[in-house]
């Protein structure tokens, strides 16, 4: 038995490690993404704080069972990666076998947001359900769909991604994508600033977000959470679309819970109560009663998704 397992979550700004002895974290560390000249060297940077951790604790390849590793962007059936924006267009065919090959023992890619998931079904908001859809709130909108404990993924590695579905008709700014009126424009900490600036703007309303040079989503949660009407106001709205979006997914898939991830959900029961208020005016009577709760793990979801990932591989 090859009683280690590394987990792996690959972000913009850091790689986030956890190395894991018979399924418990026993250490964790980051370091930051070398993602230059189009990720030329992804692999190897990865490899090398592999290394530096497996030499620290005495560990050879052969005491590692395999590695599971999170990355921002959508995942193949065959392991192919489509070019990662945040990593500058990092991507292409043959990273497992290659990081194999370097590392000598199996890794796995698997979306950013599907192994959050994941990690959240095995140790966080999602435990003890089999039915889960996980919606990650950060920078952009993630999804994650797990039915009867498996993992669904879609034809491209794509499924359960919400974040640009169209919920809004008449919108005048673009999306990243390059669309009009998508989910990430309104749920996401970065949508949540856009909506809050545009009402400053057509608004004469009193708020103290005008006294902020640099508005950040937290902000606008804090304020919101001590009555300033202008930031309530965009709260109900953020929390109107998605808890609309989130009824259509429960239509759906009709998961037994929806887990709430990523930094928005920082801002707790302000959040949950605006949800869950929408989502029934919305849901069908069949999933009308879903849970809604809160991520349990932050930052760590990733490293835990990527043991789960190895796990369901080799058993």
């Amino acid at each position: 038995m090859k009683p280690y397992v590394f987990g792996i979550d690959v972000g913009g700004t850091s790689v986030k490690f956890g190395l894991f002895k018979d399924g418990s974290l026993k250490d964790k560390w980051e370091m930051p993404t070398n993602a230059k000249e189009g990720g030329k060297y992804m692999v190897s940077s990865i490899y090398s704080s592999l290394k530096a951790k497996m030499d620290e604790y005495g560990l050879r390849a052969e005491d590692i069972k395999g590695a599971g590793m999170g990355v921002p962007g959508a995942v193949h059936a065959d392991g192919y990666l489509e070019p990662c924006v945040n990593l500058n267009g990092w991507g292409g065919s043959g990273l497992e076998a290659e990081f194999k090959d370097v590392c000598g023992f199996p890794v796995f890619l698997i979306n950013d947001a599907n192994a959050a998931g994941l990690g959240e079904l095995r140790e966080g908001g999602g435990k003890g359900f089999r039915d889960m859809y996980f919606v990650t709130l950060g920078t952009g909108v993630g999804g994650c769909l797990i039915l009867n404990k498996r993992l669904i993924t879609g034809a491209h590695g794509c499924a359960g991604e919400i974040g640009h579905i169209h919920v809004k008709d008449n919108e005048e700014s673009c999306c990243g994508c390059g669309r009009k009126g998508c989910l990430e424009q309104y749920a996401s900490a970065t949508g949540i600033v856009r909506m809050a600036k545009k009402q400053l703007d057509k608004s004469s309303c009193e708020s103290a977000l005008r006294k902020i040079n640099d508005i950040t989503c937290r902000d606008i949660f804090d304020l919101a959470k001590a009555g300033d009407k202008l930031c309530l106001s965009v709260v109900d709205e953020m929390t109107g679309i998605l808890g609309k979006a989130l009824a259509g997914i429960a239509c759906t898939c009709n998961p037994e819970v929806i887990v709430i991830g990523g930094g928005v959900s920082k801002a707790g029961d302000l959040l949950l109560e605006g949800l869950r208020e929408t989502f029934k005016d919305y849901a069908f009577a069949s999933s009308v009663n879903t849970k809604i709760v809160l991520a349990k793990l932050g930052n760590d979801a990733g490293i835990y998704g990527g043991l789960e990932l190895v796990e369901e591989k080799l058993g």
